[in-house]
């Protein structure tokens, strides 16, 4: 016989079956924040998402002002931990349905630096949830308006149950203030907290301005953005939230000329020509007038006129060199305050030598240019097809960056030769406080002999890289002694995969490390260094006491490598987090699964083996 239910969840159900029809009175409200604070505060955690955010959103305003940690009284203590307690209710829920405290899955990079923020960040649980959920009904009525057959208004699409059910609203529940099963509703209650959303074009469409007409959008993700139809609805719901947002991106997107005039209009606020965009993206996308002898004057007035634009991304959009230069023109002469700019994957050669110096070499940009580069932190240009001579013509422009924090140069066949043109620029930094600390050259096509000039330069600046990529590249060998000195200057993060190390590579590195290390991520994937790769990692995890993951992959170790990696790891209980391990082929023979269940962070396996025995499942890098 079941065992009866207490008087209190007797109260607690009908508490909670008030809230959700979503009536609650003032007197209703006002008895039910009198009741003893430790009922209040055990009540909260058996709330559904629905049921607390109609007793959150009707808080009486005396019990939601809070004086501050600092205010000693007991009155304002009371109502701080009431609202912690809201907080921590709303956390537990958010880490109920979606895990990991909201935090995206995206690849390593341990050392990627981010720009300070601009505004002070506080966790508000109560604002995340809501946003996810309303972006799960995004992609949800996304799915349903892309059927060919679909004619109705957007808001009357249909939100799925397994959606709905889990906010505590159920199909049943007729006496609900709100029929939830729309997703107009879920606009209309829950729109006011979105500040950042992904939107497909099928939403793309005027309509939805009046259902996120309570949004005050700080940062919008559009894709597939192909007709007027979509333009005219994305353009109304851009001046709607034209005064807060921040941060905008296009994602497979055909743009016009017309299309981005238009795009480019809906940005200034009301009443002044400026705007307030500070990272405005283009990405996977084509436009489709490169071949116009002029920039599209909405892009180039949007351009030229936004005192706060601090990012400028168009990476793989089948940009032509004209384009290219067209835009660089309209940045260096508004003497803009660019900080990071985004060029990569555009497959475009030539395009450098528009940095015009002075008819003497060694000297400066002219002016106007110089001041455009000065406040530059992070260049992208991966995978622009740049040849040795792009790279002659760049380095002149690079030294008026001395702000630069971030150079990539991967992907782009710059050979010993685009290294060599390089060196004076390198060298030159040298007796300088430089900035850079984070610079890739995978995939160049370079040789032993121009990345160990390299890193000879390297170890002698004053101020040493944190960040360094050389993968990809036929180094061999004789690179594992240099290899082993750098990591001694300060290194942090480190991607030598697949530069043909072997096992005498991983040899000649082990010996030469000496001391503490300061390296957080490496990777020396599909270099096939056998047992020595797994001595290379014992040496690794002892002397680098911060070492956090380590990318092994492929590198052909004997079935033995495992308990010298994890006998290390045990020993010296450092931070490592993530060690990857797949396609080391003789591992998967390994039976001892103890060993693998001892090396354990947080309940997840920090180890990831082409294996059976591995319960959390392969590790992706991906976002």
């Amino acid at each position: 016989m079941a065992e009866a239910p207490s008087l209190l969840s007797l109260c607690l159900n009908l508490i909670v079956d008030e809230l959700l029809r979503g009536g609650c009175d003032d007197e209703f409200l006002a008895i039910l924040y009198k009741i003893p604070p430790e009922l209040f505060d055990s009540m909260l955690p058996g709330l559904t998402p629905l049921a607390l955010e109609n007793l959150h959103r009707n808080m009486p305003s005396h019990e939601c002002s809070i004086s501050g940690p600092q205010d000693e009284n007991s009155g304002s203590q009371r109502k701080r931990k009431r609202w912690l307690n809201f907080e921590g209710a709303w956390k537990k829920l958010y880490e109920v349905r979606w895990g990991d405290c909201g935090a995206q899955i995206h690849s390593i990079s341990w050392l990627a630096k981010q720009f300070e923020a601009k505004h002070e960040l506080r966790d508000d649980w109560q604002q995340m949830y809501w946003e996810r959920h309303l972006q799960n009904c995004l992609d949800a009525a996304a799915e349903i308006a892309m059927i060919p057959s679909f004619s109705d208004g957007i808001g009357v699409i249909k939100i799925p149950a397994t959606i709905v059910r889990c906010i505590g609203y159920w199909e049943h529940m007729n006496s609900s203030a709100c029929d939830y099963s729309k997703f107009s509703d879920h606009c209309q209650h829950f729109g006011l907290y979105a500040r950042r959303l992904r939107l497909p074009s099928a939403l793309c469409l005027p309509e939805i301005c009046d259902l996120l007409r309570t949004s005050n959008l700080e940062t919008l993700e559009i894709h597939w953005i192909k007709l007027k139809d979509h333009v005219d609805g994305i353009c109304e719901l851009l001046k709607q939230n034209s005064e807060t947002l921040k941060s905008i991106e296009f994602v497979h997107c055909k743009l016009s000329t017309s299309f981005i005039d238009a795009i480019c209009d809906s940005l200034w606020i009301k009443g002044l020509k400026t705007h307030g965009i500070e990272h405005f993206s283009i990405r996977i996308s084509n436009f489709l007038d490169t071949s116009s002898s002029t920039l599209p004057a909405g892009l180039a007035s949007f351009l030229s006129s936004g005192r706060c634009l601090s990012s400028l991304s168009l990476s793989d959009d089948h940009l032509r060199r004209n384009f290219v230069e067209m835009i660089l023109d309209v940045l260096f002469d508004s003497s803009s305050n660019i900080a990071a700019l985004d060029l990569s994957e555009n497959y475009m050669s030539g395009w450098p030598s528009h940095f015009k110096w002075t008819s003497r070499p060694g000297k400066q940009l002219s002016s106007g240019i110089g001041k455009s580069l000065q406040s530059l932190r992070v260049l992208n240009l991966r995978n622009n097809n740049l040849q040795r001579d792009d790279v002659d013509f760049l380095k002149y422009a690079l030294v008026c960056m001395p702000k630069l924090e971030s150079l990539d140069l991967s992907d782009n066949p710059i050979e010993d030769d685009g290294i060599k043109n390089m060196m004076p620029y390198f060298v030159e930094m040298s007796e300088k406080p430089f900035s850079l600390i984070d610079l890739k050259l995978g995939q160049c096509e370079l040789t032993f002999n121009s990345v160990s000039q390299l890193l000879n330069v390297l170890s002698r600046w004053k101020k040493p890289l944190t960040s360094l990529c050389i993968g990809e590249n036929n180094l061999g060998s004789k690179i594992g002694a240099l290899l082993g000195k750098f990591l001694s200057k300060g290194l942090q993060s480190l991607d030598i995969d697949d530069i043909n190390l072997g096992p005498p590579g991983f040899q000649k590195a082990q010996d030469e490390i000496m001391g503490d290390l300061k390296l957080v991520y490496i990777n020396i994937s599909k270099n096939y260094g056998g047992i020595e790769t797994a001595n290379f990692l014992s040496k690794l995890i002892s002397c680098a006491p911060e070492l956090t993951a380590i990318d092994a992959r492929c590198n052909s170790m004997p079935v033995e490598s495992l308990s010298i990696i994890c006998s290390t790891l045990k020993a010296m209980r450092g931070k490592v987090e993530h060690l990857d391990l797949r396609g080391n082929t003789s591992l998967i023979r390994f039976a001892d699964a103890s060993l693998l269940d001892e090396r354990k962070m947080n309940r997840k396996s920090i180890l990831k083996l082409d294996s059976s025995y591995d319960p959390d499942g392969p590790y992706d890098q991906d976002p």
